[in-house]
Order: C-alpha cells, then sequence, then structure tokens
C-alpha cells in the first residue's frame, strides 16, 4: 500500500471510488468533479493498492469573508471492502504530517468519535454553515477568537 499526491492519471480512479465509497449520494463526485474542472487549488493524496485506488482524502480552502483562514478537510473516503481496516486512518494521519496541512487550522464535518482520536475538537467558532449546531463541526489548531461563519470554496454550495 503507497500514499501518493493524486495526480490527473488518477483521477478516474478517484472519482470511481467515491462513487462506491458514497453509493447513495452523488455530491462527494460532483464536488470532485467540479472541484477539479473549475481548477480550484485541491491538496489531496490516495492510497494505492494493487494499482487500485483505495483510498482519498482531500482538503480545500476554508475562509473568513474572502481571506483564507485554514483548510476544510473532506471528502475522505476509502473502498467499501477495505474500511474498517486503519486505512483511513493511516491517511488521515498522513495528510495531516505534511507541510501544507500541518501549518493550517484545519476544520472537518464528520464523525466526531473518529476525528477526535487525531486532535480534532469540536468547533463553535467559526460557525459551519452546514452543521446545525456545530454538532460535528471540529477543528484542529484552531485560534479563531470572535464568531464567523467560515466559509467554503463556491462548489460545496450546490444541491444533490
Amino acid at each position: 500500500m503507497k500514499i501518493r499526491k493524486l495526480t490527473p492519471d488518477s483521477y478516474a480512479k478517484a472519482s470511481a471510488l467515491l462513487r462506491q465509497a458514497f453509493p447513495r449520494s452523488r455530491y462527494e463526485v460532483q464536488l470532485f468533479e467540479k472541484l477539479h474542472g473549475n481548477g480550484r487549488e485541491v491538496y489531496e493524496w490516495v492510497c494505492i493498492h494493487r494499482n487500485s485506488v483505495i483510498a482519498y482524502i482531500a482538503f480545500t480552502k476554508a475562509f473568513e469573508k474572502k481571506k483564507v483562514c485554514g483548510l476544510h478537510l473532506g471528502p475522505l473516503a476509502v473502498h467499501p471492502s477495505m474500511q474498517n481496516k486503519g486505512i483511513g486512518s493511516e491517511l488521515v494521519e498522513f495528510a495531516l504530517r505534511q507541510e501544507i496541512i500541518k501549518g493550517n487550522t484545519i476544520y472537518v464535518l464528520g464523525d466526531p468519535r473518529f476525528y477526535q482520536r487525531f486532535g480534532f475538537e469540536r468547533c463553535t467558532t467559526p460557525i459551519c454553515p452546514f452543521d446545525k449546531n456545530d454538532a460535528n463541526f471540529l477543528s484542529i489548531r484552531n485560534n479563531a477568537s470572535h464568531r464567523f461563519t467560515v466559509g467554503y470554496e463556491p462548489e460545496f454550495n450546490f444541491k444533490n
């Protein structure tokens, strides 16, 4: 198993993985395609096993108004046949060690039980526009001292 940066030759495999990992949702695949189609800066890695993409992680810019204030983690996907084997955890740990990632506040909308093991804590500042009561909104290295609604790249705001 190898972890490497996503390259254009692996886009189709990463897109297929997102379809398999999220079979009841088209959102993640559409988000992936729109971010790439619109040339957004995305920091992303894949886990390769036997020439197949078995896991994927992405980070996009987080904003306070128009100023970048960190990165959003997501989506994180692991092939259904490879879940519950520590691959997602290994990919998160790897990504959090990368220079561009470890120098930023990271926000994630996800299962607190999963992300808290990596040092993420519940986040009430800033506010997440996609999570009522911020029950599943977490952050790491967050020094925000005032309330604001964190912004996402415009591609996140489409309906499935």
